[in-house]
């Protein structure tokens, strides 16, 4: 009998009046798991284009049906207890998303190379400006016309530089801005990247070899 791996992405919670010494220790259990998304390659799809394009909508559906029982919470609010023993009403708001580029894009439905937050064009993001945030409201405008004529929404979309999902998770949570709750991926971002820029430099001024005497030292 041969059985076949499958793998799932997890799918974390946690709050954010959370100090961050506490958040940072995994020991702490500051995070809760709510839910898996199993991983898939949709092989009965034989253009590469629709099976990104299912992937997408596939991830969008499922983080729909695992977030949705919030979701009109944020308007109405909820009695919650505290540590505390005290009742209080709270409006859980879809506040950030922690998660790496690729991912990034997914969520905010944005383009490869292109970026999750602002309008900057894919041939300057090298440049040190500013650029219009994307625009939640022209989103939501955007994808409200999926259930109607196909042509009409695909342009919308094209127009607004975002992918052609079907109603994206977050489309019906209040309150919530998923541009602006995408937060930086330090370890890609801030940390490789930087490293990466900075070892180009040094070897460009020092030479390769005087570089790699002073790595054999620092392992040392």
């Amino acid at each position: 009998m041969h059985f076949q791996e499958k793998m799932a992405y997890p799918i974390y919670l946690t709050i954010g009046n959370i100090l961050k010494d506490i958040h940072c220790k995994p020991s702490c259990h500051a995070h809760i798991l709510i839910g898996y998304i199993l991983t898939t390659k949709l092989t009965g799809i034989d253009s590469k284009a629709a099976c990104r394009h299912g992937l997408a909508n596939l991830f969008h559906g499922c983080m729909h049906k695992v977030l949705d029982p919030i979701s009109h919470y944020g308007e109405t609010g909820v009695p919650m207890m505290s540590s505390d023993g005290i009742w209080w009403r709270c409006h859980p708001i879809f506040a950030n998303f922690i998660g790496d580029y690729p991912e990034q894009s997914l969520v905010t439905c944005t383009y490869s190379r292109r970026c999750p937050k602002c309008q900057v064009p894919h041939d300057q993001l090298g440049e040190y400006m500013d650029f219009p945030p994307h625009v939640q409201v022209t989103a939501i405008h955007c994808y409200r016309l999926a259930n109607g004529n196909v042509h009409p929404f695909h342009l919308a979309c094209c127009d607004a530089s975002l992918k052609p999902i079907y109603h994206p998770f977050w489309e019906r949570f209040p309150l919530t801005n998923i541009f602006m709750s995408i937060t930086l991926d330090i370890l890609y971002q801030l940390l490789q990247g930087m490293v990466k820029h900075l070892v180009r430099w040094l070897i460009r001024v020092f030479g390769p070899g005087e570089i790699g005497t002073v790595w054999c030292r620092t392992d040392s």
